[in-house]
């Protein structure tokens, strides 16, 4: 036993049970995990009222639009701490799909013009942007989003029968299940909402990415004179400048963007009419495809109804598909990232080619210590879209049958990424990108005494010819250019010519008079 026997009453932090320690996470709503007896006022029950449902009675807040079987996943489900409410694209397309639903239903005869008119302007608020506090549910639950289609089925119809002129609570007169989810089940609603609110966000990222892209084509042209010592493998290699550093970073994420869109489009096939299984049962005929194309309609996207509904309804392979995009950018903006910190490093005894905007002071007993936190935290955030990415891939192989329950975590995981993508993509071009400098003159010292500029007299004096110089430098501590002219492989104006870095930034014309002699 736990040994909770006094009346609690909701706290931050600790439960106020006798001889009861256990951390108190669930505050919503005056609920506990915890049940003890309770000892209510004639006040405090007027701020309930009481609804039912298959497992019995349960109070509700009395100014909740939401009902009894919300109330149930707000006590059963602490998990995440994070709520349907906290992602409002995600409130917006449940909102979406239900009025394409309803739409659907009132021109198939399924639901007369009152009912229908009141549920229509009820999603019109919340897609406006309204009663989205009534969504709190943990993102994370059992049920298979069962009690993220209930939460809409109950707002929806408290709020229809209020335009309606009735209380709320009246389901006699338009009922969660039976207005609001006719010709529905969890198991089309849920997927096709989930794909909406993708969709949704995905165009979000794609601006946010789209910003950075830009960032780095202005710094590109700001940097097109900037000589600099390109690497391999952290090793010297051959000159460039740091425009075209900068520009192949906007060039590889712009790669991103089409990707993005390629796997964006197959979420656009939906399932909605399939209900419970896909097999149809309770959806009046022709729903399936009316309701895709109403749907398109009122979001301008260009949603298709599957083809084989019992098929559609277990298959994740477009959530794996985009998570894999999603985990692709990731893992090249971590790869940019790295890049920029390296770059940054120093001041005195790294490459400190470039100067990060300083953002904080860098250490509690380093004096005048300053860290790369923007590139830092962005790397973080790209190392959990790609763990998202695993999860996502063994919630989707954990499909049953004729259908998958592990859906809120593949949405979670989903919606986190695209989120934290997006802020830590706007983080990095706001507070670094655009601030970025560079040490010219450091830049060209490097340029000016690397053994890698070697690599350049190849066409003129031969491999052989150079690997020697290149050793000889190296052990020596002396120049390419003057062991090139001590051992008289070229002439000064050859060799000026030859080893401009300017003249080594793209392919060229060269000389080939000495490559016979090798």
């Amino acid at each position: 036993m736990h040994g909770c026997f006094v009346i609690c009453k909701k706290a931050e932090g600790f439960c106020k049970f006798v001889q009861c320690k256990r951390p108190n996470f669930a505050t919503e709503n005056n609920n506990h995990l915890h049940k003890p007896f309770a000892i209510t006022t004639m006040e405090e029950e007027k701020k309930f009222r009481v609804e039912s449902d298959l497992l019995g009675e349960l109070k509700v807040p009395a100014d909740a639009y939401y009902g009894v079987q919300t109330q149930r996943a707000i006590n059963n489900y602490h998990i995440s701490r994070k709520k349907m409410r906290d992602y409002p694209d995600y409130v917006i397309a449940i909102a979406y799909v239900k009025l394409a639903a309803v739409q659907t239903n009132h021109a198939l005869g399924t639901i007369n013009d009152e009912i229908a008119g009141a549920i229509s302007q009820a999603c019109r608020e919340i897609i406006d942007g309204k009663l989205h506090e009534n969504f709190p549910i943990d993102m994370m639950q059992g049920g298979a989003g069962t009690s993220v289609n209930m939460n809409a089925n109950e707002v929806i119809a408290n709020r229809a029968l209020e335009i309606m002129g009735h209380k709320k609570g009246e389901y006699q007169y338009c009922y969660p299940n039976d207005h609001v989810n006719c010709g529905q089940s969890t198991n089309d609603v849920y997927p096709t909402t989930i794909r909406l609110a993708i969709i949704r966000m995905n165009k979000t990222l794609v601006g946010s990415l789209t910003g950075l892209i830009s960032a780095f084509r202005y710094k590109a042209d700001e940097f097109r004179d900037s000589i600099k010592m390109g690497r391999t493998q952290l090793q010297d290699a051959v000159p460039m400048t740091f425009g075209q550093e900068f520009n192949a970073y906007a060039d590889n994420l712009e790669e991103e963007i089409l990707n993005l869109e390629r796997n964006v489009k197959l979420l656009h096939e939906i399932n909605m009419g399939g209900t419970a299984i896909g097999t149809g049962l309770n959806a009046v005929p022709g729903f399936a495809k009316l309701c895709a194309a109403n749907l398109s309609k009122l979001t301008g996207e260009s949603f298709i109804s599957s083809p084989d509904l019992v098929e559609a309804t277990p298959d994740t392979g477009a959530y794996v598909s985009y998570s894999g995009a999603l985990k692709r950018l990731a893992v090249k903006i971590s790869k940019i990232c790295n890049d920029l910190r390296l770059l940054a490093s120093g001041p005195r005894c790294g490459l400190h080619e470039i100067n990060l905007p300083p953002k904080a002071p860098g250490s509690s007993i380093m004096p005048g210590k300053v860290n790369p936190v923007i590139p830092e935290v962005t790397n973080q955030t790209c190392f959990k879209v790609i763990g998202n990415d695993t999860t996502v891939t063994f919630a989707a192989e954990a499909g049953q049958l004729e259908l998958n329950v592990m859906e809120p975590v593949i949405t979670e995981c989903l919606f986190e990424s695209l989120w934290w993508l997006s802020n830590a993509i706007n983080t990095l071009t706001d507070e670094c990108v655009l601030g970025i400098t560079v040490n010219k003159e450091r830049c060209y010292e490097m340029v000016k005494n690397s053994i890698g500029i070697v690599t350049a007299l190849n066409p003129y004096i031969g491999y052989k010819n150079s690997s020697k110089i290149a050793k000889e430098a190296n052990e020596t501590g002396r120049s390419v250019y003057d062991l090139v002219l001590e051992h008289k492989l070229m002439t000064k104006e050859e060799l000026d010519k030859a080893l401009d870095p300017k003249e080594m930034l793209e392919s060229h014309k060269f000389l080939t008079k000495h490559l016979s002699s090798n």
